[in-house]
C-alpha cells in the first residue's frame, strides 16, 4: 500500500496512468487511504458517518470518471486534496438541497402561522436579484455550476479547477468570464 498524502508531480501523474488503464487495486488503494481522513473532515460540516460514506464513495466515482474522460491528466495536488474537494463540494449540495426542501415543505405553513403575505416577502429581491434568478437557469450546466460556486458559495478559482476537474486554472477564469459575459448578455436582452 502507498501513501497519497503527499506526492510529487510525477507520482500524481503515475496514478492516474494506472487508474486509467484501470488498475482497480489503486483506486482501491487511494479509497482505503483516504476513508477515514474523509470522513473525520466531514465531522466538521455535521455530517453523518453514513452520509459522509455515501458523499466519499461519489467524490471516489467523479475522481475515476474526470480521469477516464481526460478532465484530469495531471494534478496539481495531492489526490487526498482533489477527493476532499468534491466532498466538500458535495457536502455543501447536499446541505443546500435539505435547507431547500425544508423551506419549499415548511415556509408556506409557518408564513400562514404567522400571518405572513408570502408574496410580500419575495418582493424583498431587488430588481437585479430577480434578474439572475430568472436567467442563471438559462445558461449551459457548466456555466452555472462556475458562477454558483464562485459567487454563491465563495469558493475560489484554485479549488472550482480542482473540483470541476479542469486542467489549469486559466483555463476556468476564460471559462468564467464567457459564462459572466453571456449572462450580461441575457440580461440586457430580456430584461
Amino acid at each position: 500500500m502507498f501513501t497519497l498524502l503527499l506526492m510529487k508531480d510525477d507520482d500524481s501523474k503515475n496514478i492516474i496512468d494506472l487508474i486509467k488503464d484501470g488498475d482497480e487495486n489503486t483506486l482501491q488503494n487511494i479509497y482505503v487511504d483516504n476513508r477515514e481522513a474523509f470522513i473525520k473532515f466531514s465531522k466538521k460540516y455535521n455530517v453523518e458517518r453514513y452520509d459522509a460514506v455515501d458523499i466519499y464513495q461519489d467524490a471516489i466515482i467523479i475522481l475515476r470518471e474526470n480521469v477516464l474522460n481526460g478532465k484530469i491528466k495531471v494534478l496539481n495536488s495531492s489526490i487526498s486534496t482533489y477527493l476532499f474537494a468534491i466532498g466538500k463540494y458535495k457536502i455543501f449540495q447536499s446541505h443546500r438541497c435539505n435547507s431547500k426542501i425544508e423551506l419549499n415543505n415548511n415556509f408556506h405553513t409557518e408564513a400562514e402561522n404567522l400571518n405572513l403575505d408570502v408574496n410580500y416577502l419575495s418582493e424583498k429581491l431587488t430588481n437585479q436579484q430577480m434578474l439572475l434568478n430568472k436567467h442563471l437557469p438559462c445558461l449551459g450546466e457548466r456555466c452555472r455550476e462556475i458562477l454558483t460556486l464562485f459567487y454563491y458559495e465563495g469558493y475560489s478559482l484554485d479549488e472550482i479547477t480542482e473540483i470541476l476537474g479542469y486542467s489549469d486554472k486559466n483555463v476556468l477564469k476564460s471559462q468564467k468570464s464567457r459564462c459572466v459575459k453571456q449572462l450580461k448578455g441575457m440580461i440586457k436582452k430580456k430584461p
